[in-house]
Formats: C-alpha cells, structure tokens, sequence
C-alpha cells in the first residue's frame, strides 16, 4: 500500500534531521575550540521506485538520508596571544604532529609548549615535526621532531676590536712614547671596552693613544702610538700595540706601519717598540690570543682615511666601538618568523636557528579523517599530505603570539538549527497524519 511509504519516508526525515541537529550541536559546542573547523551536513534523497515495481513516471521516493558531513576549512580569525609559543596559520597547511609511537596526525591549533625533555609539543603532548638544524644553526632537510633543549651558547673568542675616534691635533708629541708606568704622563688619550677569552671571560682592555711625532715640515705626517692594556699575571701590562699615520688634512694615511714599511723611528730618531699583539689573560685560557685593532681605512689602502679614526682640531673622543666576542649564554627565550624558523635568544644577546616548524596541504582536506582532540589523520579520499616550509608552495604563513580562532558562525548555525528543527517537526506530521489516514482505513469496516 501506497500509504505506508510515507511512514518511512517520515521516519527518514527524522533520523537525517535529528543527524543534522548533531552536527549543528558539535559546531556550536566548539565555538571556542583553538584550530576548529565547523562542519556542514548534507542531505540526498533515498533510490526511488514506481508502484509498479518498473521506473516510469510514477516513481515515489523513499525518504532522505545524510549523504555527508564535511568540514569547512575557512580561514578562523586570529587572536593575539602574551605566549611567543603560540603559532597561527594564517593561509592553507597544516602543522604535522606525531605521537610517542610514531603516528603522524595533522591540526590547525598552535597552542604549543616544551616539554620536560625539551621537545616543541601540542597541548596533548604530541611531538611538532619541522626541519632540524645543525650545529652551526644551518636547516637541514631531515624532517624529526623539535629538540630546543640546547640551552647554552658556547663563548666566542674577541678577535677583532673596532675604534673610531678623533684624536686632538692640537696636543705636542711626547718623544718619550708611551709608558704603562706612567700613564698620566705618557698618554693623551684613553678609551676602553670588554673582550672575552677563550673561556668567554671579560676582560677590560684599555687603549691608550700617545701623539709621538707632529711633522712640521709638510712631510710624512703626524705619528699616533696606541697601547692596549689590560691585567696580566703580572698585573697591567701592554699587550697590543701599534701605530697610526695621519696627513696634514687630518685623515687616517694608515693604521699597520709594519706594513707599509714605514719606520716610525725614521722622523722622530726615536728607539719606538714594534707593533704587536699578544694579550695573555689568567684564568687558564688560551694564551698568545691575537686581537686585531681597526681604527678605519687608510688612503694608503685606498680609503678615505676619514670613515675611521681621524685626527682634527677638537676633543679627543671616542665616537663608535665593537668587538666580536661574546660570553656563554643560556637560552632566554624563543621565537617564529613567518617562514617558521625558530631562534632561540641568548642571555649573551646572540640568537641561534633551532630548527624550522613544517606545514602539510592536501589535495583534498575534506577527506581528511577527524581523529578528535583537533586532530586530523591522513586517509585515501584526502591523499597524501605535500609537506614543506611554510610561506611557499601554496602553504600559509606563520604568526607567532597568535592563535587561529574556531570559524564557526554562531548566526548561520542558529539559522540552520531553526531549519533543522522545523524539518524535524514536519516530518514528524507526516508520521502523525499517515497514521491517521490508517486509522480510518481500519474504520471502514465498522
């Protein structure tokens, strides 16, 4: 009877509207859920067929029934976090995660801490896999999970000291030269720095500047004698030395006499010692340790002479100095550009490349399988996952102190809980009035 199929049309109805209600419920109850992606239900009707039992043009269906539900990969908003840990995806890709047994799974939230054995893990404890880095901070191509438990830098040797400062032409030679003794007497002018050993220990070297020859002549110019000084096992002695050549305009001619084959002797008839450099510092380091003083480039090396040290009419002053050493460091804080590339800051100030977070994109995220806890797993409809640095290759970009917010649309999911609640209800007439209908059937005996 004809009538009866409306029973199971009706009770269809139901079961793929009350199907729906869930998935509208799951949306909604995860409107807070860091990484969510909402879903869609989608319905389809159930084979039709004609009373006769042939097709034709009295066909009836047989109801309706959930065909899917898919998620909606729409781009969430992003939060802005205190935490430098927390990582959002702003464009296409997931972050791969991988559990202690060695399962991949994929997840859009960036909510990521480090662990007690000082891995990068999710809010589950799952290892985030990236690109490792080697010793040297170089990213290499092996994919593992994130070890940042390198939490000290070792120390770096001062090879290289950089002054720039004006010397005051207006002060007279001192043909004695410079003596560690008497340094009131002996020097002009003084500025001093910290450089570190072979251990990254400070030490503080001062550099002395004595005016030993003033050309009158119009000849070879003014000579400069600078002494770096700093504490030996001896106590104060010189440990560096050298000269500077300056011309009548005041620019630097050169800073290495030895090189240019220039005795300094020559236009003060002076015994001056020779340039050298020899700082052995105590505590058990490495000693003989070599610094290199730049003072600028000369015009006798093809410079100006004036981007440098130079020597005017004015106060002796020091106007920029550096060196290259450091000190060890432990590890402070850490941080993602938007390639993915995390660098560790150091309490010395250095920064090094710890490694680099990875992004998979699918053919087909839809197939993607939901393994809960925001968790997605690879499957034969979504395809294989295309894995590689973010910001390139159609993956998104990386925004560290954010998070990606759930995209569900509370206003749209309301509108689809009514829709789907009236669905519910009428189909459940359908039940109602078709049982009626039978019930004057069975009267028409009476």
């Amino acid at each position: 009877m004809a009538v009866l199929t409306s029973l199971y049309s009706g009770i269809s109805g139901i079961n793929a509207n009350g199907a729906a209600l869930s998935v509208i419920g799951n949306n909604i109850a995860n409107v807070n859920t860091v990484g969510f992606k909402s879903s869609r239900a989608s319905f389809a009707d159930v084979l039709s067929q004609s009373l006769s039992g042939t097709s034709g043009r009295t066909q009836i269906g047989r109801g309706a029934y959930l065909s899917n539900v898919s998620p909606i990969f729409t781009q969430g908003s992003l939060e802005s976090t205190a935490s430098g840990l927390d990582i959002g995806i702003d464009g296409d890709g997931f972050f791969q995660v991988r559990d202690s047994a060695g399962a991949t799974y994929y997840t859009r939230a960036g909510e990521f801490s480090i662990s007690r054995d000082g891995f990068l893990v999710n809010s589950e404890g799952l290892f985030v896999q990236g690109y490792q880095a080697d010793a040297s901070g170089a990213i290499t191509g092996t994919i593992d999970n994130i070890d940042v438990s390198s939490t000290s830098t070792p120390p770096n040797v001062t090879s290289t000291v950089r002054v720039t400062a004006n010397l005051d032409s207006r002060v007279s030679a001192l043909n004695t030269g410079f003596d560690v003794n008497d340094i009131a007497d002996t020097s002009h002018f003084s500025t001093s720095l910290t450089v570190y050993d072979s251990l990254g220990n400070e030490h503080l070297v001062t550099t002395y500047f004595t005016k030993v020859y003033e050309d009158t002549a119009g000849g070879t110019g003014n000579y400069w004698q600078w002494n770096a000084v700093s504490e030996g096992a001896a106590g104060d002695a010189v440990m560096g030395l050298g000269y500077l050549q300056f011309d009548q305009s005041g620019a630097l001619v050169a800073e290495d006499i030895a090189d240019m084959d220039v005795d300094p002797t020559s236009p003060t008839g002076l015994n001056l010692p020779d340039p050298m450099s020899d700082f052995d510092f105590t505590g058990g380091v490495a000693q003989s340790q070599a610094i290199a003083f730049d003072f600028g480039t000369g015009t006798a090396s093809g410079g100006s002479g004036l981007n440098g040290t130079t020597q005017f009419g004015s106060v002796s002053s020091t106007l920029y100095q550096s060196q290259d050493g450091y000190a060890s460091g432990s590890l402070r804080s850490l941080g993602f550009n938007q390639e993915g590339i995390i660098s560790g800051l150091y309490t010395n100030g250095q920064t090094r490349t710890l490694g680099e977070v990875v992004l998979g994109i699918f053919n087909n995220p839809h197939g993607l399988s939901k393994m809960g806890k925001n968790l997605y797993g690879e499957s034969y409809d979504s395809g294989q996952p295309i894995i590689g640095a973010p910001n390139g290759g159609g993956r998104g970009r990386l925004l560290s102190n954010s998070l990606e917010l759930s995209n569900v649309d509370l206003a749209e999911e309301f509108v689809k809980l009514i829709t789907a609640q009236r669905g519910f209800q009428a189909n459940s007439r359908v039940i109602t009035t078709t049982d009626e209908m039978l019930g004057e059937l069975v009267n028409l005996k009476r």
